[in-house]
């Protein structure tokens, strides 16, 4: 067995048992660290306070932490590996880290708010002091529905077999509670909730019948802001205190992404920039200051293990990142435990490894005639993964093709390409780029971490005209109505 270490997590009040050796950063992400620079050691946003115990660092880790003006019991958690029992504070970010790195210039306000990013998969709510934007404290956990299916249409479905009432109030009920949890902690008045979401979430938590989005051509005529109040939700909270579910974009576009689009700062640019959101419905928004056109594509399920023989999230057990080496394939497994899976980042790599060793054909053949290739343990990758990895490819692929096609520009015009997402956290851009997932220069591309709470955390401090102005200079387009998608699909399905 395994040997097993401590750590403790202040100020959320955690402890957790995992197998000694394990990296910082398969723990940490779940409990609301970012990793925006995809574990360089460069933005700081990953620091922790080491309040008990050692936490090794080398010459490489103390460059970047004296570049940081971080003193000594500082240590970046990309860096770090759980070596003995430690005692960490987490500090979230000590105020809403944009895009770019510059900082949200908000209007200061008095009491407190909570951010919540409600996800087909996961939720997660962050308690805000709206004096300052400091993050106070931080919850996340499955979202319960999933038990009707981890996808949008397995939920659209359970909701026209008669199980929208248990839904909607399923997900009322664990957003009550983890907010109940969150202000336990502290004596906080909470003066305003902002919660954003995909449009099924957006629906069903506000009791707007999900038919229409479950036919051609996907369209809902309640997109708009949804307000409640605490005793309509059945939550123990002030009468006065302000709760808003924030505006959809389109069809399957939520206010997750237009969250995203805030945090990005891409209606402010003058420049063209992307927003990628590989979960479980993958978003795609292209666009600057002038027009911004977004659309979703059927690319999110496969990155997050749906439809791969042994595919799973990004969680213990899974083979987050691959190598070659020595002639054998080496993977990193998340949590320091024997590989039960394997996720969209270690599938990404695996391909760009087989696409290199001409291991499979232009139109995903095994070339060696066998079904599965062995990548650690007994996690494998079949020919049907690959199939599977083909039509997610090419659905991203395609749907960027025919955004920029309908702006009549070039990624050579694009300065910047965002990813989004905790999936980003584990993502090898080199490999995303040989794939052919994405077809520009590496350097272009930026890791940001969850950008829907970030862009919910700025509407805390925002009225309604700030995402109005956003809204009005979007449009969402069905990607399958463009008269060449069939020719350009079929084309980006090829890996070469």
């Amino acid at each position: 067995m395994p040997q097993k270490v401590t750590i403790s997590l202040q100020p959320v009040d955690k402890i957790l048992s995992v197998n000694k050796g394990t990296p910082l950063i398969d723990i940490l992400y779940e409990y609301g660290i970012e990793f925006p620079c995809g574990g360089k050691g460069t933005c700081g946003n990953c620091r922790v306070k080491l309040l008990n115990g050692e936490l090794a660092f080398d010459e490489a880790q103390q460059k970047k932490l004296d570049k940081l003006k971080l003193g000594k019991e500082w240590r970046l958690a990309c860096f770090c590996k759980a070596e003995s029992d430690i005692t960490l504070e987490i500090s979230q970010f000590e105020n809403i880290i944009l895009a770019d790195s510059s900082t949200f210039n908000f209007r200061a306000k008095t009491g407190y708010g909570i951010a919540i990013d409600l996800g087909t998969t996961t939720i997660v709510a962050q308690l805000i002091h709206l004096e300052n934007g400091h993050v106070i404290d931080s919850i996340s956990g499955l979202n319960p529905q999933v038990r009707y299916g981890g996808d949008l249409i397995s939920r659209i479905q359970s909701c026209l077999d008669g199980k929208f009432e248990e839904l909607k109030n399923l997900i009322r009920s664990e957003i009550g509670k983890m907010i109940l949890a969150i202000i336990g902690k502290h004596t906080v008045e909470v003066r305003k909730i902002i919660l954003v979401g995909n449009t099924v979430m957006h629906h069903i938590f506000s009791g707007i019948p999900v038919e229409p989005l479950s036919f051609y051509p996907f369209r809902s005529l309640h997109l708009h802001v949804q307000p409640f109040s605490p005793e309509q939700l059945r939550w123990d909270l002030p009468k006065t205190t302000k709760i808003e579910f924030y505006p959809a974009i389109g069809s399957f576009v939520g206010s997750d992404i237009l969250a995203g689009i805030a945090a990005t700062k891409m209606a402010e640019r003058k420049e063209y920039s992307i927003l990628i959101d590989l979960g479980t419905n993958g978003e795609i928004v292209v666009g600057n200051r002038e027009k911004i056109i977004c659309a979703s594509t059927a690319a999110g399920p496969a990155f997050e293990g749906a439809k791969i023989s042994q595919g799973m999230r990004a969680t213990t057990g899974a083979i987050s990142s691959v190598i070659f080496e020595n002639e054998k394939y080496l993977a990193h497994v998340i949590g320091n435990v024997p590989a039960k899976g394997i996720c969209g980042s270690g599938l990404i790599d695996m391909m760009a490894i087989l696409i290199q060793q001409e291991k499979i054909e232009v139109f995903g053949e095994i070339t060696s005639g066998e079904e599965k290739i062995q990548v650690s343990g007994k996690v494998a990758v079949t020919q049907q993964d690959i199939r599977e990895f083909q039509l997610a490819k090419a659905a991203l692929a395609a749907g960027l093709q025919i955004l920029l096609n309908q702006l009549k520009i070039t990624f050579n015009e694009v300065e910047t390409v965002f990813i989004a997402g905790g999936f980003g956290n584990f993502l090898n851009i080199k490999n995303v780029v040989r794939t052919g997932l994405i077809e520009c220069e590496e350097q272009k591309i930026v890791k940001l971490g969850n950008t829907a709470l970030i862009g919910a955390k700025m509407f805390l401090f925002e009225d309604d005209n700030f995402t109005q102005k956003i809204l009005q200079k979007t449009t969402h387009i069905n990607l399958e109505g463009d008269p060449n998608f069939q020719d350009i699909y079929v084309k980006k399905l090829m890996l070469e």
